[in-house]
């Protein structure tokens, strides 16, 4: 079975768009996941998609998946070495071009499979100008918002509540299920690097400091607040077990999803 658009040939096309498959939209970041995660997480994005698609064509919803844009809003990751992001401007104009360049062949059942949180605000903006115009309803399933939600069920609030951010849960136990070969845990350092400050005052979150007890937002990137690429999850209690677990659960509410939305005479 042929999920991915990239793989169906141009005969094979021709018949099965025609019937007007779900197209999941795939979308993600290159960016610093820490010293121990591979930065495209579009990578896990695009994995998860085609698992949700299998799941959906088997239970009798025909799904197909586009190619995965691996390129996310920049958002606070810019300082990082090596990392790839779009401008809010850019980021709008590929994604609307890609579901206008869907919609010139019928396929306009379309949901976007969000991997990245700095990706939401575009997405919105977008999927938004195509339902005032009156062009289509294309919700957005933001996969690691939802797995973020799923993980106290999985492993535990206590435990949960210690694994989760940025560079560790949920994200981290998912590659460790899904691309084991491509995590590097003796990257990991003894103890993260101390944050630094602004203003003179110690960071309360990635872009806000805190004065008198009171979050003062400023213009910060992660560099100052994590100088190594993690957040205030201990990676080191990422699963591969967990991940199997949330993808799994992930995979069982996309395709449930998938088949509501197309049972709804989706546009």
């Amino acid at each position: 079975m042929k999920v991915r658009m990239g793989e169906i040939t141009g005969g094979e096309a021709r018949a099965l768009y025609a019937r007007r498959p779900v197209v999941l939209l795939p979308l993600g970041s290159h960016e610093d996941q820490g010293p121990h995660a591979p930065m495209g997480d579009y990578l896990l994005a695009e994995a998860v998609a085609e698992r949700i698609a299998r799941r959906a064509t088997e239970a009798g919803t025909e799904t197909v998946v586009a190619p995965v844009l691996p390129f996310g809003k920049a958002d606070f990751f810019g300082s990082m070495p090596g990392g790839i992001a779009l401008s809010h401007r850019a980021f709008a104009l590929v994604l609307t071009e890609m579901i206008e360049a869907l919609l010139r062949h019928g396929l306009d059942r379309i949901v976007v499979l969000n991997g990245h949180g700095g990706n939401a605000p575009a997405i919105h903006d977008v999927t938004q100008s195509f339902m005032l115009a009156g062009r289509g309803v294309f919700p957005c399933f933001y996969l690691w918002k939802v797995a973020g939600a799923l993980l106290p069920a999985v492993v535990g609030a206590e435990a949960a509540a210690r694994s989760a951010g940025h560079g560790a849960d949920p994200l981290g136990s998912i590659a460790m299920h899904l691309s084991p070969g491509r995590m590097r845990m003796d990257l990991l350092p003894e103890r993260p690097s101390p944050p630094g400050t602004m203003l003179g005052l110690p960071f309360a979150g990635w872009g806000a400091v805190s004065f008198e007890g009171a979050e003062v937002n400023v213009p910060a990137e992660y560099d100052l607040p994590s100088p190594d690429g993690m957040g205030t999850g201990d990676p080191r209690l990422c699963r591969a077990e967990t991940g199997a677990a949330l993808v799994e659960r992930l995979v069982a509410i996309g395709a449930g999803f998938v088949a509501h939305y197309a049972g709804q005479g989706a546009n």
